[in-house]
């Protein structure tokens, strides 16, 4: 008889989305703490369940700096891993236009408030960026073409058993 195995391990990492928000040449960002630290990063989180990529990104940016935004494409697609607690992220980063701002509106626990930098504010020191992704986003950003959000597919539950349409 064989000893009994356990399952393996799996490896999934946090898949994020993030928007880089341009405006006259600023970009939104927002401020946070994380690990006692104030830094900043573009608005971003976690991929919800039932929720689409391009819906995650939308809904990140409201809640983290309360403007509402159209996305206009994808950016770049980044896997990192952070060396502070050796997690892995999958982050995909869109771009996107500020429609209109919802002032009031409360952000995200953790958020201290949203600002518009330029790259030459960035890139003075004032505001550390939470994780290279940050620099690297405004970088690809301004270097590429985004791809069109139809790259982006979901795929539905198929009706029948095999997949196959009827």
């Amino acid at each position: 008889m064989e000893p009994e195995t356990a399952p393996a391990e799996v490896w999934r990492p946090d898949v994020t989305v993030a928007t880089v928000v341009e405006r006259n040449g600023s970009y939104l960002f927002v401020e946070e703490r994380v690990r006692g630290a104030l830094v900043v990063n573009q608005p971003a989180g976690h991929l919800e369940p039932d929720e689409s990529l391009v819906q995650a990104a939308v809904r990140e940016t409201l809640e983290e700096t309360a403007w509402e935004v159209e996305l206009t494409g994808l950016v770049a697609v980044y896997q990192w891993m952070n060396p502070a607690d050796q997690g892995q992220v999958l982050r995909f980063t869109f771009a996107a236009v500020p429609l209109r701002q919802r002032p009031g509106q409360a952000l995200d626990q953790g958020i201290v408030r949203a600002l518009w930098l330029t790259p030459e504010e960035l890139r003075a020191g004032n505001f550390p960026p939470r994780s290279p992704l940050v620099w690297k986003s405004i970088e690809d950003h301004a270097q590429r073409r985004p791809l069109p959000l139809d790259a982006l597919c979901s795929v539905e539950p198929a009706a029948s058993p095999n997949g196959v349409p009827a």
